[in-house]
Parts: C-alpha cells; sequence; structure tokens
C-alpha cells in the first residue's frame, strides 16, 4: 500500500474537489481587493443566502475551531457558560478555543451516549444553579452530525431550540458536517438551521471538498454585531479572502456540497452493510452519516493496521471509519475484504 493510497481514517485526507478546486483557479486570475471587499467573497456570501432562504450575516474562517470558538464568543461574555455534550467538539478537540476566545466563557457538559443532547438534559444543567457564584448559562450548542456519526431530527432540534427560547439561551450549530446531516435527512438547509430555531452555523467545508474554510452563519443579525472584528483579532481575516469564499461558490452554485456529503453518506451504508456479519465485529452507533464506528478485538485492530489501515479510535475505544467525498468504492471493498480476512484468522 503507498504512502498515498485511500484511506478511511478521517475525511480531512481528502482532496480538494473539482468544484472548489475550478473556482479557486477562477479566482486566481488577475488582482482582487483584499481583506474580503473582493466580489468572490460577495458571490459566496449571496450564494449563502440563496440557500438558506435568509438575509443571513455571513463570514468566512480557516478552520472549525476558529469558526465555533468565534461564535460561541460572540454570543457569552466572560461570566457566561455553554452546555454542550460531553463528546462534543468544542469539548474534547478544541484545546479550550471556546474558553480562550470567550475570554474565559465555561463550558458545561452533558453527559451522553449517542452525543446528543435532549430538552430535559438542557433544562436540568441550565436551572440546576441561578446563584452568582456559578457562570450564567448563556448558549446551547449542538453538533450535528454528532461526533459519533447520529444525526439529530428536525424535531429534535425544534424541541431544543424551544427550550433554549423558554430559557432565554442562544442555540449555536456546529456544523463541521452540516453537509451530511442534510444528505441524510433530505431537508433543506432552511429548515437544519433557522426554521428549527437555529441562531448561529458553523457550516463545515473542509471535510466536504474543501482546502480549508468554514462559514459562520448568523440569522438573527444583531448577534453578527462586530464579529469581523473578533475575526481580525483571532488572525481569521485572510487578506486574500477570496481564496476562502471562492471555493464556496463552487461547492453552493453546483449542489457539490450536498452531493458530495451524500457520496459519503451512502459509502458509510455500504460499508456498514458489508461487515454486518463479521465475526467479533458489531456496529457501535446507528450509521447516519459519513462515519461507521465498529467495535472490535485489539488484535484484530492491530492486524488490520498491519495491513496497512489507519483509523482511530479516540470515541468509545472502537475503530472508526469516515468516507469523504471522493471515497472510492473500490477501495470500500477492499477495506471490508481485509477487514474480513482479519476478523477470521485464529487469535
Amino acid at each position: 500500500m503507498t504512502d498515498d493510497a485511500q484511506q478511511f481514517a478521517s475525511d480531512n485526507y481528502s482532496g480538494i474537489c473539482p468544484e472548489a478546486w475550478a473556482a479557486m483557479a477562477a479566482a486566481n486570475a488577475g488582482h482582487a481587493p483584499a481583506y474580503g471587499e473582493d466580489a468572490w467573497t460577495a458571490r459566496a456570501a449571496n450564494a449563502f443566502r440563496t440557500l438558506f432562504e435568509s438575509h443571513c450575516e455571513v463570514f468566512f474562517a480557516f478552520n472549525g475551531t476558529a469558526a465555533n470558538a468565534l461564535a460561541l464568543a460572540a454570543l457569552c461574555r466572560s461570566y457566561h457558560s455553554v452546555i454542550c455534550a460531553d463528546a462534543a467538539h468544542v469539548e474534547t478537540d478544541e484545546c479550550g478555543a471556546p474558553e480562550f476566545f470567550s475570554n474565559g466563557s465555561k463550558l458545561l457538559t452533558v453527559r451522553t451516549e449517542s452525543g446528543k443532547l435532549t430538552p430535559d438534559a438542557i433544562r436540568a444543567l441550565a436551572t440546576n444553579r441561578k446563584d452568582i457564584h456559578f457562570p450564567k448559562v448563556r448558549v446551547v450548542t449542538v453538533t450535528q452530525p454528532t461526533e459519533t456519526g447520529q444525526v439529530y431530527t428536525l424535531a429534535e432540534l425544534r424541541a431544543i431550540s424551544a427550550t433554549c427560547r423558554d430559557l432565554g439561551l442562544s442555540l449555536h450549530m456546529d456544523g463541521a458536517r452540516f453537509a451530511n446531516a442534510c444528505a441524510h435527512l433530505g431537508c433543506s438547509a432552511a429548515d437544519m438551521t433557522w426554521r428549527s430555531g437555529v441562531d448561529v452555523l458553523c457550516f463545515g467545508g473542509t471535510k466536504n471538498g474543501m482546502h480549508a474554510g468554514e462559514a459562520v452563519v448568523f440569522f438573527d443579525a444583531a448577534l453578527a454585531e462586530d464579529f469581523g472584528y473578533r475575526c481580525k483579532q483571532a488572525g481569521q481575516l485572510a487578506s486574500k479572502m477570496r481564496f476562502l469564499s471562492a471555493p464556496w461558490v463552487g461547492m453552493l452554485e453546483s449542489g457539490a456540497w450536498l452531493s458530495n456529503a451524500a457520496h459519503g453518506n451512502a459509502c458509510a451504508q455500504d460499508f456498514a452493510a458489508a461487515v454486518a456479519d463479521m465475526p467479533g465485529i458489531a456496529p457501535m452507533f446507528p450509521v447516519q452519516a459519513n462515519a461507521v464506528f465498529l467495535a472490535m478485538p485489539a488484535d484484530t485492530m492491530e492486524r488490520l493496521r498491519g495491513r496497512g489501515w489507519r483509523f482511530y479510535t479516540f470515541i468509545g475505544g472502537g475503530a472508526r471509519f469516515m468516507f469523504a467525498w471522493d471515497a472510492k468504492r473500490e477501495r470500500v471493498a477492499e477495506l471490508v475484504a481485509d477487514l474480513r480476512a482479519v476478523a477470521a484468522a485464529p487469535a
């Protein structure tokens, strides 16, 4: 197996999809104003407004950690807190960035099995303490899909947002794989967000076929006040902004944002079905997006790694396989064949 052979450890391993690449090449012709004053950035922002059927405010960041951290900071003051699932990326994998950029807002975690928050859990944590010695709850953040690859239904999102409204809380969505969730539910981007009560979305592009770049989308313009200054202060205001925004033009105007996600989801479903009857292999979570988590013996994992396959085991101890926009079905079949071989081997 060569070093550049397709792997399924992460959808960050993939390259740039043709639609994003072509848009970047087109944006590379000639000169354009800097710092987002260019036509590509305006066109990308308008493409988001068309997609969401909303006069939303749109900002572009280099990566998901910055997008999430700055969005949460915009919703909080330093003495506020944010409710999230215990497995949420903002809690486990962002190195304290939400706390850092909010100047100290605390993350309050809810223990979950699926990575999903519920209205009851949110209410219990939000109302547990209201004394001045405890950070005032201000925001709820949901990860869509969750870190376990499960998707909140529209009904679940609406129930959560109703609880947030009742408690006076803002609702943020970490959508690093937002497109995969839309593809799974077959719903519009608007239905998944502002129509379900989401105030701010971090829309992931990197995992869906772009070289870099996430969009922070505010559905309430008042919440976006001075957000551009936050981006600048955090080093997220790209001088050559067209190279962050132009790929979005290619992705959104062509529909690749959704077709890429649908392909990744389909490959995940195919893989899950192909391994369902293997001895000693069991699914850990329902497969609803582009992730498959498998419980398997440690020696099976080592034999699979010995055949050159890479995968992570940081959630629940099982093997995680991610299927990106460019997942090749023949490579999926090779993985299935190797997994079947090592699963059948004597311990």
